[in-house]
């Protein structure tokens, strides 16, 4: 009996082989690539990696502009059952060297601009192998697999082996490698493309970015499990997104996406009519979006919850009531709940603590059984560390964010990490950082800081600085002063009153 394989590759190769000769992704700028072009480049660059002497499991990091050919490395790295480790496009070297000495990586993929810091970082890390891939496709990357035969062959994987090794910072602000198995990617995609109703006559415009879950794991593998055609993005732009929505039939993105559209006179009922479904997601989706686009367009955006550890844990349906403000039902094969600080399950409509357990849930945290354990309940539940209700009719709807994560433009920004930076600059004694309204983003990163005694530090200095240490998003958009942070009996900062102080900084 031949074994069956978990390789989530495997999974897209049945639609591949399907569809060998049909448009995969179209680009903006015109060029195609079948599913045949994709199954070639990967499987070409599959033997380069392998040259490397790469063993199974071992870890490829890569942090590249989004581009058709680091589509095919990502597909690659799964075909030759190495573990996808993507990096952030804005991480700047502080962030890097953690990340690198971390992950262990066997193979470092970075844009050539990046080539001479980057090679430091691996000498420093030992890492062996160093490779280059710029967003135009040029770099020693595909200069190099020119020189090997496509290696078809697929890995064999096991449900539990890894294969991709994500980070989310903690409220400690050292950064958790997430271990995502194949079966938690295979069994999300499959429910995914089931309850969004994807066919291969289906065309997803794809405007997110790759280094995260939303644009890497949830929209390419309801593609890819799918049959489905892409038109194929480097980024959110406006006049592009409106050239190609007539093109397209689903489209996926964050609140921002659907804020800027509407800002558009020319987007209209008529003008998105070939569209069947909007889905949006990570950051909350304000109610006032979701009426305004239904008023201009007819058409409610399905609203779903995931999470880096998790991928897709709840989603509104696509046929049946899509209440705004909640995030949907648990996905099929999916269990939530609401349980109390003592893990005490709630009743329906009380606020608490939302845990999560099913396929899709990842394995644990890279090197970090503690953190695991301390994570997981003892029936295999996970604490995602949102505060959710669930109501009547088993809609969650998320109210909180325990550890006082940032969402800004769909991205996740931990307070902590941001503070510990900010602590160290000339003249701060102390800081705090908060998520205020953004018109655009919805939450903006805001700091209060509190210079030291006889100290005047400038907001534009500081923010200089950030900028050359930390990701554009992570940087504040204000930085505000106070002579003391409130605190509560116990010691602790009270978030909620500066937020409440500089509610309107960044809307007026």
């Amino acid at each position: 009996m031949t074994q069956s394989n978990s390789n989530l590759f495997a999974s897209f190769y049945h639609q591949f082989e399907k569809h060998y000769d049909k448009v995969a992704l179209t680009c903006a700028d015109g060029r195609r690539f079948t599913f045949a072009d994709l199954d070639t480049s990967s499987a070409r660059l599959s033997a380069l990696l392998k040259s490397f002497g790469c063993e199974s499991g071992q870890r490829v990091s890569v942090q590249v502009e989004k581009s058709p050919e680091a589509l095919c490395l990502y597909l690659a790295c799964l075909r030759a059952g190495l573990v996808f480790h993507p990096l952030n496009t804005g991480y700047k070297q502080h962030e890097l060297s953690y990340f690198l000495s971390n992950a262990e990586p066997t193979i470092v993929v970075c844009d050539s601009a990046d080539e001479q810091m980057m090679s430091a970082l691996c000498s420093e890390n030992n890492v062996p192998h160093l490779l280059t891939l710029n967003a135009d496709g040029s770099g020693s990357l595909m200069d190099r697999q020119t020189d090997f035969e496509p290696d078809y062959s697929i890995a064999q994987k096991a449900p539990d082996d890894l294969a991709s090794l994500l980070y989310s910072s903690g409220t400690t602000g050292v950064p958790k490698g997430i271990m995502l198995s194949h079966a938690n990617l295979v069994s999300n995609g499959l429910s995914l493309v089931e309850h969004w109703g994807f066919t291969d006559q289906d065309v997803l415009l794809h405007a997110l970015p790759i280094f995260h879950v939303h644009g890497l794991f949830v929209a390419l593998s309801c593609a890819f499990l799918s049959g489905a055609s892409m038109r194929w993005l480097k980024g959110f732009n406006l006049d592009e997104v409106m050239a190609e929505l007539p093109n397209s039939s689903v489209m996926m993105g964050v609140p921002t996406y659907y804020t800027r559209l509407l800002s558009s006179q020319d987007f209209t009922a008529e003008y998105c009519s070939t569209m069947r479904l909007f889905v949006s997601g990570s950051a909350p989706l304000l109610e006032e979006t979701f009426y305004a686009f239904e008023a201009r367009t007819g058409q409610r955006i399905l609203e779903r919850y995931g999470m880096s550890e998790t991928n897709m844990n709840t989603s509104n349906p696509l046929h049946g009531e899509r209440k705004a403000g909640t995030v949907g039902p648990a996905l099929p094969g999916v269990e939530v709940r609401v349980v109390d600080d003592n893990g005490n399950v709630l009743p329906s409509g009380e606020i608490g603590n939302l845990q999560v357990r099913g396929e899709n849930v990842f394995k644990g945290y890279w090197k970090l059984p503690e953190k695991t354990a301390e994570d997981f309940t003892a029936d295999g539940f996970f604490n995602t560390g949102d505060k959710a209700l669930i109501d009547s009719d088993n809609y969650v709807a998320i109210v909180g964010r325990a550890k006082d994560m940032v969402i800004t433009g769909g991205l996740n920004v931990y307070p902590k990490e941001i503070e510990l930076i900010i602590d160290e600059l000339p003249g701060v004694k102390e800081s705090a950082v908060i998520g205020v309204p953004h018109p655009d983003f919805g939450e903006g990163v805001v700091a209060v800081v509190v210079p030291k005694p006889g100290e005047t530090p400038l907001e534009s200095d500081m923010i200089v600085a950030l900028r050359n240490m930390i990701s554009s998003f992570k940087v504040p958009k204000r930085i505000v002063f106070r002579d003391e942070l409130p605190r509560n009996t116990m010691g602790k900062v009270q978030k909620n009153i500066l937020r409440a102080e500089n509610k309107d900084l960044l809307t007026h």
